[in-house]
């Protein structure tokens, strides 16, 4: 009989059901029995990640009229915060992206597991650019327009041209095949990676300006309108990374 350290180190190396694991399901321990159902549990979730990898994969390739066209995916990271940049991602993925089974969006996943894709996903890209549109752009903007010309400027900075755009809820000014899709970070591999890479910019951004401004906790709400952070808003007041068009800060500014 296998000890329970033996199985757990047999079942951490299965990728796939063995003949030896029958063996367990009439194991009388609890531990045995705890250990393969853990194992059960963690390849159903990864069978489920593979198929909506596989789904992603095929959503983009429906856009191509032929192998080689290329797909590049576009979204935003921090349009709602009070505080920061907002920052905009495109990002044209190599043709092999098994390396990347689990990507998702990128609210769903925990800060640790979004900067493991960020490297995966700059390693396998063909092209990437990462754009930072500034709070005095946002205010003179707005932060719809601000965004929309920060997305425009991370495809046009693309070293390899795409020949289709797919964007996170947005239509961009740009003469390419564009396609506005709805929820797409959920949809589609190339906005998901995109979502990604905007999204550990900004936090790292944020992380930075904590370290100047550690009384406003930018490193635990990114500049999002927290309880906690609009009260150190009112009790410090604005700095100049904060959005001056934004509620509260624009009634505090006119006080």
């Amino acid at each position: 009989m296998l000890s329970l350290k033996d199985i757990k180190e047999k079942l951490e190396n299965a990728t796939s059901w063995e003949p030896w694991m029958s063996q367990l399901e009439d194991d009388s321990r609890i531990g045995a029995m705890k250990l393969l159902n853990t194992w059960k549990n963690r390849q159903q979730l990864l069978q489920m990640e593979i198929r909506a990898h596989n789904d992603k994969c095929y959503f983009d390739a429906s856009f191509r009229k032929c192998h080689t066209d290329l797909v590049a995916g576009v979204d935003e990271a921090g349009r709602g915060p009070l505080a920061g940049p907002v920052v905009t991602a495109a990002v044209v993925l190599n043709e092999n992206t098994d390396n990347l089974i689990g990507l998702n969006d990128s609210k769903q996943l925990t800060k640790k597991k979004r900067n493991e894709l960020a490297t995966k996903i700059k390693n396998n890209a063909l092209s990437y650019f990462i754009h930072f549109q500034s709070v005095e752009k946002i205010d003179e903007l707005n932060i719809y327009e601000a965004t929309k010309q920060s997305m425009t400027k991370s495809v046009l900075s693309l070293k390899e041209s795409p020949s289709i755009v797919l964007v996170d809820a947005m239509k961009l000014p740009i003469d390419m095949e564009t396609h506005s899709i709805i929820k797409g970070d959920a949809k589609s591999l190339a906005i998901a990676a995109a979502s990604i890479l905007a999204k550990t910019a900004r936090d790292n951004y944020m992380d930075q300006l904590h370290e100047e401004y550690p009384q406003y906790l930018f490193n635990k709400h990114a500049g999002y309108g927290t309880k906690q952070h609009v009260e150190m808003i009112y009790k410090y007041g604005p700095t100049i990374h904060h959005r001056k068009t934004f509620e509260p800060i624009k009634s505090i500014l006119l006080k």
